[in-house]
């Protein structure tokens, strides 16, 4: 019987110089060299044993003990069953010195290959925890290259399970050269396939900007981390004493920093939601997304909504009771929920279509927007557009939220971003303002004038320069100041700006606003307006790309 190799170094390869010594050494190279196909079909099943289970049993347990799946549990969760293919799993590393010779398990640290999801094509690579801590070093991150080059040549979405300890310093340049060529693949892959980064554990210097340059990012609370410098580093150069959770956890970068767009409390639900995200997008930037049928009529009327909207534009209401009323099933995906709660986006289905939806939220900060929204809404906007994702925009917008602190951190350069975006977009965009639309902010939420295709408006529409208080402030200031009665004055003159250039149909009448519909019609003009766009092809300029605010 062939003895099963473990995961050690290699056999050495026999030279004349280096032939066996003696008889017995002779026998046992011989009988290596001579098994027969069932011998060697064991020594297989020996080796396929050490690639999936491990060489260490506790390693395992101690994966467990903090709360954490193994790998293969993972992909067990996100792929269809009994869907998973394996590349390179018997890879081992060529490294050297600080005993890394000693040390050559199969895999190096991380699981590499491509499954199904729904019975749709996906690619997928996960860091290995229990080997070498999940570090990259040569071999680990040519087996990423690997999987990311068949993620792009086969146009199928790529999900990375991220739970490492970064470069592998034994190995030392090579590991960084590894991560270079990680970035560089996500770069040119941005806008070709969907990728997901899903963080279950650290993920910390340099590993954590190839999650930063992919779509969605998906952190568990309590378990996943990341950051550029770890806590130990910040407290030697600030003097400032962190927690790994303080600095880098999934509720920082899920309310504060904007790195995560999804934030759950365990890998279970977490990796449901990454397949549920996958059902809702295209397999590449080639193709429409998935069209699902629906039993949720597409002239359902939406009653719920004429008194779900306050007429008072100073009143306000949840927009996501909106979305839900007016979207198939009630159902849709928010992204980002936690950061820059005054603008809501993300994915729901439209008479069984994928569509994007940005949305002032008059629950925070009367919907203003400011650096942080228009940070969120720019990347969402971009994302939909990249892979063919029609944008519906609900509008009940003040205006830019003002300050100094605003101005002083640069809301002129990064809210262009969102009017880039939109400028940008060439999908098919539909407009519906719900209330007010003041002003800079009312352009920017995808207006008739920067290329949205349909513009609809309830009839409760102000759409202006300013709110009326404000603008007879400054039209009539001299007028009022020279009155007898200030107040009554200003309240008449007030009243006579909304009548003249904010009354529902001004807009309709100067052709930009489609439509001035009954609020219970949204879902249907929505569905509708979409489907005649549904083969919308826009002519582009020539051009490497823009420039855009960054």
């Amino acid at each position: 019987m062939t003895t099963v190799p473990q995961a050690g170094p290699p056999v050495p390869v026999r030279t004349a110089e280096t032939a066996p010594a003696d008889t017995e050494e002779l026998e046992s190279l011989v009988a290596r060299t001579s098994a027969s196909m069932h011998e060697r079909l064991d020594e297989l099943a020996g080796v396929r044993r050490l690639v999936t289970d491990g060489a260490d049993a506790a390693a395992t347990e101690r994966q467990h003990a903090r709360g954490k799946l193994t790998v293969r549990e993972r992909l067990e969760l996100l792929l269809d069953k009994g869907s998973f293919t394996e590349v390179e799993g018997m890879r081992r590393h060529r490294a050297t010195g600080f005993g890394l010779e000693a040390k050559r398990p199969y895999g190096d640290g991380v699981v590499t290959g491509w499954g199904t999801v729904d019975g749709r094509q996906v690619f997928v690579y996960g860091h290995d925890f229990r080997v070498f801590g999940g570090a990259l070093g040569e071999a680990h991150a040519q087996k990423i290259h690997k999987i990311m080059d068949m993620a792009e040549a086969a146009g199928a979405p790529l999900v990375a399970l991220s739970d490492g300890a970064g470069a592998r310093i034994q190995e030392g340049v090579t590991a960084l050269a590894g991560y270079g060529g990680i970035f560089t693949r996500n770069v040119r892959m941005s806008g070709v396939v969907p990728q997901i980064s899903v963080i279950l554990g650290p993920c910390a210097g340099g590993a954590a900007y190839s999650p930063a340059l992919t779509d969605f990012v998906f952190m568990v609370r309590g378990t996943a981390q990341m950051y550029i410098t770890g806590p130990d580093v910040v407290q030697a150069v600030t003097g400032e004493k962190v927690s790994h959770d303080e600095l880098g956890g999934a509720d920082v970068h899920s309310a504060r920093s904007g790195v995560s767009t999804f934030l759950h409390d365990d890998e279970e639900s977490c990796l449901a939601d990454v397949r549920h995200l996958l059902s809702l997008l295209p397999a590449n930037n080639r193709e429409l997304p998935p069209q699902e049928p629906t039993d949720d009529p597409a002239d359902r009327a939406n009653d719920v909504l004429v008194n779900l909207v306050p007429a008072d534009p100073h009143q306000a209401y949840d927009m996501r009771r909106v979305i839900e009323e007016i979207v198939d099933d009630g159902d849709w995906f928010e992204l980002h929920e936690r950061w820059a709660p005054n603008l809501l986006v993300g994915l729901a289905r439209l008479g069984g279509q994928t569509v994007g939806i940005v949305a002032n939220q008059p629950m925070a900060g009367a919907g203003a927007l400011d650096i942080a929204a228009s940070e969120k809404g720019a990347r969402f906007v971009q994302f939909c557009d990249s892979f063919n994702i029609p944008l519906v925009t609900l509008v009940d917008v003040p205006g830019f939220l003002p300050g100094t602190d605003q101005e002083h951190d640069g809301i002129i350069r990064r809210g262009a971003k969102l009017l880039y975006a939109y400028c940008d977009a060439s999908v098919p965009r539909v407009q519906v303002i719900l209330r007010k639309a003041y002003g800079g902010a009312y352009i920017v939420m995808d207006s008739r004038s920067i290329g949205c295709d349909l513009s609809y408006a309830w009839p409760t529409n102000e759409i202006a320069v300013m709110g009326a208080e404000g603008a007879a402030g400054v039209v009539f200031r001299k007028e009022i100041a020279a009155s007898d009665n200030p107040e009554h004055t200003r309240a008449r003159l007030v009243a006579a700006y909304k009548d003249q250039l904010m009354h529902p149909y001004y807009a309709a009448e100067r052709g930009l606003v489609d439509d001035v519909i009954d609020p219970r019609d949204t879902r249907q003009a929505l569905i509708r307006g979409l489907r005649m766009l549904r083969a919308k092809h826009a002519r582009l300029p020539e051009r490497k790309h823009g420039n855009q605010p960054v």
